[in-house]
């Protein structure tokens, strides 16, 4: 049986996201392993990856060539970008990856570059008539727009530069603090994750919805998945008029009692492990699809009011453990 390898990008924090591929792959009975790359090896994840590689950053213009040089030197199966400064760039190279044999579990390039941009996802599928949050640039702002808003950089991540508006003098301070921002109408409603799978026609595969209870750092804290039928149905609205391919994640809140988009990120979420934990395997799904294996959808199979709560965790490394290489660090008895 051919080994199914995995490489896994931006490593950083995905511990679970890596030990998560690591069980897919056992469970498969198929032999293969989990490699990660990471620009920093005090990154958690590259010591529980099966083996690791140091990259430049993702702007470098070799980040892709020395990503396909890992690919054919460990015969990888399956690439599984992580972060969004990566997704357009890896995104628009799916062909030269594809031409090596590999499948590479993101959306295509102009997916990417509009989810990475808040405002353009939201204009879209409004126009489009999926429910999004109403957005403004400064510049079309009316005057009597009141307060409260939610203002945020029209490209960013992990809620940094994020704040609520309650005031008009609020909304001058933020206009100007903010980097190119967004406002966006205020959404006081309870906050969702929904983590949905596509395979590579577009077609989703899988959705779960998280109720995102507690968050920090952007990332879920605590949280339970739910089966809110209004959910779903945004969920496979938003696969239908957007391009999809591998994993993404859409962030909600509600008005009223129905539910508002107000990003879409075509990337893993940080909450992932509830959604696998919960009996939605997306790692094993992407296992059989780089396998050339048919996944039949399996909207809302998934396991209702499962609740997570996250903790930290810590690793102590010697000084010889600390110390990642790059690919041409290797030799080719090591790789072997």
């Amino acid at each position: 049986m051919k080994p199914l390898h995995v490489l896994i990008t931006a490593a950083s924090r995905r511990v679970p996201l890596v030990q998560a591929f690591q069980r897919a792959l056992r469970s498969s009975g198929r032999p293969g392993r989990v490699i990660a790359t990471d620009v920093n090896p005090l990154s958690p994840a590259v010591h529980f990856a099966d083996r690791a590689y140091r990259v430049p950053l993702a702007t470098d213009p070799d980040y892709v060539d020395e990503l396909l040089a890992i690919c054919d030197a460990e015969h990888i199966r399956l690439v599984v970008p992580t972060i969004d400064d990566e997704l357009a760039i890896i995104g628009a190279a799916r062909t030269r990856f594809s031409q090596r044999g590999v499948l590479v579990a993101c959306s295509a390039e102009s997916t990417a570059l509009l989810c990475n941009d808040k405002y353009a996802t939201c204009r879209f599928l409004s126009e489009r008539g999926v429910a999004a949050a109403s957005s403004w640039l400064p510049h079309e702002l009316a005057d009597d727009l009141q307060p409260p808003l939610f203002i945020k950089p029209r490209v960013g991540r992990g809620g940094v530069g994020a704040f609520p508006v309650r005031n008009r003098r609020e909304l001058e301070f933020f206009l100007e603090y903010v980097h190119e921002p967004v406002v966006q109408e205020f959404l006081a409603g309870p906050e969702f994750t929904v983590d949905v799978l596509c395979d590579f026609q577009g077609r989703p595969v899988s959705i779960v919805p998280r109720e995102r209870a507690v968050i920090r750092a952007g990332v879920i804290d605590r949280g339970r998945t739910v089966k809110l039928p209004s959910l779903i149905a945004l969920a496979e609205a938003a696969c239908r008029e957007l391009q999809f391919a591998g994993p993404l994640n859409i962030q909600c809140r509600m008005r009223g009692d129905q539910p508002v988009i107000f990003e879409i990120n075509p990337r893993f979420s940080g909450g992932i492990p509830l959604t696998i934990a919960a009996g939605a395997d997306f790692p094993r799904m992407l296992l059989t699809m780089a396998t050339g294996g048919r996944v039949e959808p399996a909207i809302g199979a998934f396991r209702e009011h499962l609740w997570m709560t996250s903790y930290e965790s810590s690793l102590f490394l010697e000084p010889v453990r600390i110390a990642l290489p790059t690919l041409s660090e290797m030799t080719a008895a090591e790789v072997a």
